[in-house]
């Protein structure tokens, strides 16, 4: 028995740490119960293990098995800061980014001593920045970036004696930027970009901060000069300034960064000329002042640094690009569009560099389009509209098989095009309108198999369109217009079922229409006029579900009208000079298509009295008939208006025929709509008002909207209370609206307590009720990718189309109704916001517009009002279209739809996001319009694309573009239609 005893007692000596945890194990253990783990990802932490080293994120010293290291990066886990993690001592680093911690810093973090690296960025902290951060004497990075942190930057910080990274991008974060943070001379990284600070000046004192490598304050609220001590920062690499609303010149001071490889200065109102000297900044790789208010000329210096890319565009320079540009050997990208430069472009611009990109738009440059811009292979994007360049193509750019765009509209350009320019096989944009340029139309089109604009209007191409234009299965835009095209349209163009517009107007195309023409279902345009088009006008055409403009004018038609363009629903129709004969169809018989048929002697009807076909006897019995009827119908008015004249005085006493306000020819009576808004009529209620359904008389169909009290004084764009002037100047300017995709507004009432607006009837109500109802399963993939081009195309037309601008600011599934095919129309004005373009379009608003689970992050605490906003929103349209599940609801928990999405990609893929109720044969298109919601919704608002990328981006289903980190130092951003992307440096 003792022999025994001794023997367990040497075994349990030899294995003290056999039956438990260590100490450390412990608190981690305990920190684990202090969080909330949905998904399980901490199930590696068990008290069966004697040490935590083998758990899930914990790394341990080799030799004495302590934790030094705890890093649970997107793990999903939330609840408060676990103080736990203090209580480990010899704890160096603690990463708990991406996930949902949802409190305040506890004081309690003061205990870890030693901690080195602490971040804690993508999570959902709310409250100041503590003081009693300074206590940890050993940290040196710090990262409490994308939370919700308000107040200040305490001054506190500058006694963090080996502090050196600071990151606290996409806060809530006011006050000024203080100067106290010049104490921290260990400081390399400073990043507090994307805070609603108080307008307030870049801090000089930020110049002793000698040990600085990199500076990121953009969207800051700043004002004032770029202060000159920035130029002692020796070490700085990066500075990004920009998107603020500083002034003044660039320092001279700047051309002492001789390491700096980076500077953003764009979207300020920098003035003055870039500073001289700038050849000393022999590592400068990016340089972007674009957007401000530069003059002079660019100078020579400039072509002696490295420059990968040079962006100055929309500034005030002047003078002539200088040629020794063309030596640098490291640009890949110049962009200087919209500005005022002259003279010619170096002719070997592209020779000694791999340049990928060039803009030069809206400027005066003259000389012929230089001939090596690809002589490396790798040329992708030639943009040189609205110069005075003259010449023909060069012959070399066809053999540049990686350009994407071309677009050359409005030169002096001449000749042919080269033969194998035609058909480049990954340009997607062609454009040579407006210009010179003669020749045919190759048949050398058809390798072009990326295309999808071909603008070819106001040129001098003769010939026949070639055949194998029909090869272009892609080809969303097609116009040809005021050329001298001849021959016949080639039949092989009905099998372009994406051709969205067709512009063939002002040549010498002859023969019949073609036919098939129904195949060309998403047409939404069709322009041939003047031409010498004959035969009849097919009845087909009335069958194109999409068609809003038709314009067959200046032809030879003949025959009648077809009654079946009466299914179409046009905004636009123009038959006139033709010899079209017939009545003409009742829809049209009206004054407000008086002008679409005039120059048709042969037409009867409205227009020109009864068709003939009848002797003088038939025509007096008519002429009885029609005087007896005219009898009855007279007593029966009489008696009918006796019985509702008291009715209807009532009734004007609300709704003052002088209140009335029409933006359309109307076919009914404005108060036959008043005296049917009873509440059996209502199809809806909302927070602005009640909405009925109305029958009229004559058996149209209309929508009336009848705003509550509070909301009569709120139609558009203004806060409650604002007064009548606003109504009436904003409701007008909605009103003049005429797109395919937007709602139309017939009329409106604005009298006293009563305010009434009437819209089109949408038979399939909003897309939010056929998402969550039964006809959930008339949305297949086709029809919901149609609807979320539709809705683009409308917000697009808003945001870039109306002088000036229009931002919805309430973009929502139910606020996208659909007509009976399924089109899709933008509706509820209600908190649209016409934007000021002198405070570049970001207007602060007294209170938040729009809807849970739809407003854009920024949006809820900077209250500036611009387009991103709308993107964003329409981003999180996308995302129901694609996975079929409504913004918000309990199954995210805190979270909504746009967080959801992306942890469902990370945790499960892409199957497990896609609605189960779509064709898996759409899975690759369906993951590509998935790609554009995700970039929409970009919480970063520079890097959302504009509306009209978005509908490009949609009708290629080409374009995926790769959302970044807030982390990320660069940004993507966008112009005429493409986002750029710019290189971050390693």
């Amino acid at each position: 028995m003792l022999v025994f005893f001794l023997f367990l007692l040497l075994s349990l000596s030899s294995h003290p740490l056999s039956l438990s945890l260590n100490q450390d194990g412990l608190f981690l253990l305990q920190a684990k119960r202090q969080l909330s783990d949905p998904d399980n990802s901490l199930s590696s932490w068990n008290s069966s293990d004697h040490t935590p080293c083998q758990w899930r994120g914990v790394t341990c010293n080799s030799l004495t098995a302590a934790v030094t290291a705890v890093n649970l990066t997107s793990l999903g886990l939330s609840g408060n800061f676990p103080a736990a993690f203090c209580r480990l001592p010899s704890l160096s680093s603690l990463s708990l980014p991406d996930n949902l911690i949802n409190s305040t810093l506890p004081a309690a973090i003061t205990t870890c001593r030693s901690l080195h690296y602490l971040d804690l960025s993508d999570n959902a902290l709310v409250g100041p920045i503590p003081d009693y951060l300074a206590e940890l004497p050993t940290l040196r990075h710090l990262d409490l970036s994308s939370n919700n942190l308000s107040g200040g930057i305490p001054a506190s910080l500058a006694a963090l004696p080996k502090l050196e990274t600071l990151v606290l991008v996409y806060n809530l974060l006011s006050g000024i930027i203080p100067s106290s943070l010049s104490n921290i001379s260990t400081l390399k990284h400073l990043q507090l970009a994307y805070n609603p600070f108080h307008p307030g000046p870049i801090p000089s004192q930020l110049g002793n901060l000698t040990n600085l490598e990199t500076i990121w304050l953009t969207q800051c609220n700043l004002v004032g000069p770029i202060p000159d001590s920035l130029g002692n920062l020796a070490r700085l690499t990066n500075i990004d300034l920009s998107q603020n609303n500083l002034t003044g010149t660039i320092p001279k001071s700047f051309t002492r960064l001789r390491r700096v490889i980076q500077v953003e200065l764009y979207q300020n109102s920098l003035s003055g000329e870039l500073p001289s000297g700038m050849s000393n900044m022999t590592s400068l790789k990016f340089f972007d002042a674009s957007m401000n208010e530069l003059t002079g000329k660019l100078p020579n210096e400039l072509c002696e640094l490295p420059l990968a890319s040079l962006n100055l565009y929309e500034n005030q320079l002047g003078g002539s690009l200088p040629f020794s540009i063309a030596r640098s050997s490291n640009l890949f990208e110049l962009k200087l569009f919209k500005n005022k430069l002259v003279g010619e472009l170096p002719s070997d611009l592209g020779s000694n560099s791999p340049l990928l990109h060039l803009d030069v738009s809206t400027n005066g440059f003259s000389g012929e389009i230089p001939a090596n811009l690809c002589r490396r292979g790798e040329f992708e994007e030639l943009i040189l509209m609205f110069n005075s360049f003259s010449g023909g193509i060069p012959e070399s750019l066809g053999n540049c098989k990686s350009i994407t765009r071309v677009r050359l509209k409005n030169n002096n350009l001449s000749g042919s095009v080269p033969e194998r320019f035609w058909g480049l096989p990954r340009v997607h944009l062609l454009e040579l309108s407006d210009n010179s340029l003669s020749g045919h139309i190759s048949n050398a089109i058809s390798g072009a198999y990326n295309l999808s604009s071909l603008l070819l209007s106001n040129n001098k191409f003769s010939g026949s369109i070639p055949e194998e234009i029909g090869l272009l299965n892609g080809l969303v835009e097609f116009t040809a217009g005021n050329n001298n095209l001849s021959g016949q349209i080639p039949g092989s163009l009905v099998n372009l079922n994406q051709l969205g517009n067709l512009d063939l107007s002002y040549n010498q195309l002859s023969g019949e229409l073609f036919g098939g023409i129904r195949h060309l279902t998403k047409l939404t345009g069709l322009n041939l006029a003047n031409n010498s088009f004959y035969g009849g006008i097919p009845s087909e055409l009335g069958s194109l579900p999409l068609l809003n403009s038709l314009d067959l004018s200046g032809n030879s038609f003949s025959g009648e009208i077809p009654p079946q363009l009466q299914n179409l629903k046009l905004s636009e129709l123009n038959l006139s000079y033709n010899r079209l004969s017939g009545d003409v169809p009742s829809l049209f018989a009206n004054d407000k298509y008086r002008m679409s048929f005039i120059g048709n002697p042969g037409l009867c009807g409205y227009f020109s009295g009864p068709c003939r076909g009848s002797g003088k006897g038939k025509n007096w019995s008519y002429v009885k008939y029609i005087f007896v009827l005219a009898g009855v119908l007279f007593i029966v008015g009489m008696v009918w208006f006796c019985m509702k004249y008291m009715k209807v005085r009532k009734l004007k006493k609300g709704f003052s025929t002088s209140r009335w306000r029409s933006f359309h020819k109307l076919g009914f009576s404005e108060f036959e709509v008043a005296k049917l808004l009873s509440e059996d009529n209502v199809i809806g209620t909302g927070a602005s008002g009640k909405v009925y359904k109305v029958v009229l008389s004559n058996g149209e169909v209309v929508a009336a909207k009848k705003l509550w009290g509070a909301n009569a004084n709120n139609v558009v764009g203004n806060v409650v209370g604002s007064g009548k002037d606003d109504f009436d100047a904003e409701v007008e300017t909605l009103g003049r609206i005429r797109h395919k995709n937007i709602v139309k507004l017939w009329c409106c009432c604005n009298s006293g307590d009563h305010r009434l607006l009437v819209y089109e009837y949408m038979p399939n109500g909003s897309l939010a009720d056929m998402l969550k109802g039964g006809k959930k399963s008339l949305l297949d993939w086709p029809t919901r990718y149609k609807i979320a081009i539709d809705a683009a195309e409308g917000l697009s037309y808003l945001h870039h189309d109306c002088v000036p601008p229009i931002v919805h600011r309430d973009v929502k599934s139910n606020n996208i109704l659909l007509d009976e095919e399924f089109v899709a129309k933008v509706s509820d004005f209600g908190v649209a916001k016409i934007v000021n373009r002198a405070s570049q379009g970001t207007e602060p608003m007294s209170a938040i517009a729009g809807s849970y689970g739809y407003i854009a992050p920024e949006y809820a605490y900077t209250l500036r009002v611009n387009e991103k906003s709308d993107i964003y929103s329409f981003g999180v349209v996308i995302l129901e279209l694609v996975t079929g599940r409504p913004p918000i609801g309990p199954e995210y928990g805190e979270n909504d739809l746009v967080k959801w999405v992306s942890f469902a990609l990370e945790q499960g893929g892409l199957d497990h996001v896609i609605d189960p109720m779509l064709d898996s044969k759409y899975r690759e298109e369906i993951s590509k319009v998935l790609s554009v919601g995700l970039h929409c919704t970009n919480p970063l608002p520079i890097t959302r694309p504009t509306m009209r990328s978005v509908v490009k981006m949609l009708q290629e289903v080409t374009t995926v573009t790769k959302c970044r980190n807030v982390k990320d130092w660069k940004v993507p951003y966008t112009h005429e239609g493409t986002s750029y992307n710019n290189i971050k440096e390693a």
